[in-house]
């Protein structure tokens, strides 16, 4: 497969878990900041703003619409919705050859269709229109693609992009001390409620809670599972033929984070969220440049490689 559309595959399954866990974030956090009045709202927004990895304005009070505002509609900042809507319909576009009919025709239409001011009486109405869009297309690929290298350079990329979500938003839980939204209202924006009492079966605890997310080997959203996947991909794509150790950077990255996880108590994990899903934050994105270092080189020299005169 061409470097290129490989690339391109990569970043689509990125782009759109992005576009969902940024609207899952956002959803659970603008609700909460209308629900409680105790809540400093300036301070909330600036540390949901550098979470998100956006640049936080030093000069002025922040509220819910700024936010809404630079990671929901603006087309042009990075860590936006819309953003990751256009990024993964232009990247579908350059590896059109590969991309299914019904995978591009999603993708359009999700984009042409993100609205360019959204009304704060409709940002639930909104992100849950970006999830029903992102669950569309992460559908058709799942139900309709071959599970060859296509498959799995666009999971890889999902899987990264979703223990990257699920971390931020696990994070999001100490932004504002007491005041967090509840281990139920966490559950409940990562789609794991139901999933979550048919395990525990009985009201979330911080403990179980946490555990569920961070560490399930069975629900696809935990960080767990993903990172597990993101693995799997990497040694379908090149099967490991070590005799000693792991010599792929990026799996061996994945690999460290995991065991971090799974062999730490979770009270430990739990009493420092923030740190624990710093260092997941960093094994996501070292481990993505690692695999654009090594699948999809952007400055390759040209080289002959026919006969030795």
């Amino acid at each position: 497969m061409l470097s290129r559309i490989a690339e391109s595959l990569f970043w689509i399954g990125r782009y759109i878990e992005r576009s969902d866990g940024t609207a899952r974030i956002l959803d659970v956090h603008l609700q909460l900041l209308l629900e409680d009045p105790w809540i400093e709202e300036n301070l909330a927004c600036r540390s949901l703003l550098h979470l998100m990895g956006s640049p936080v304005p030093p000069d002025r009070d922040l509220t819910r619409k700024d936010v809404l505002a630079t990671l929901a509609a603006d087309r042009t900042h990075p860590a936006s919705i819309a953003y990751s809507l256009g990024a993964a319909r232009e990247n579908a576009r350059r590896a059109r050859e590969i991309v299914s009919t019904e995978l591009w025709e999603c993708l359009n239409t999700t984009y042409t269709k993100m609205p360019k001011n959204i009304a704060s009486a409709k940002t639930h109405d909104f992100f849950g229109w970006v999830r029903e869009r992102a669950a569309l297309a992460v559908g058709i690929v799942e139900s309709s693609a071959s599970r060859d290298d296509a498959w799995h350079f666009f999971t890889l990329g999902r899987s990264l992009e979703q223990a990257d979500m699920t971390a931020r938003l696990l994070a999001t839980r100490s932004l504002t001390e007491n005041s967090g939204p509840s281990w139920t209202t966490i559950l409940r924006s990562c789609g794991a409620y139901e999933s979550y009492l048919r395990t525990y079966r009985g009201v979330p605890s911080a403990r179980n809670a946490a555990e569920f997310l961070l560490l399930d080997r069975l629900f696809p959203r935990s960080i767990v599972f993903s990172i597990s996947r993101a693995e799997q991909c990497m040694q379908e794509l090149e099967p490991r033929t070590d005799r000693v150790g792991v010599s792929d950077s990026s799996q061996r990255i994945l690999g460290q984070i995991r065991s971090q996880l799974e062999y730490r108590p979770i009270m430990e994990i739990l009493n420092d969220l923030p740190k624990h899903m710093d260092m997941v934050l960093d094994a996501t994105s070292t481990a993505s440049e690692s695999i654009g270092q090594r699948y999809f080189p952007t400055s390759a020299v040209p080289t002959w490689t026919g006969e030795a005169s």
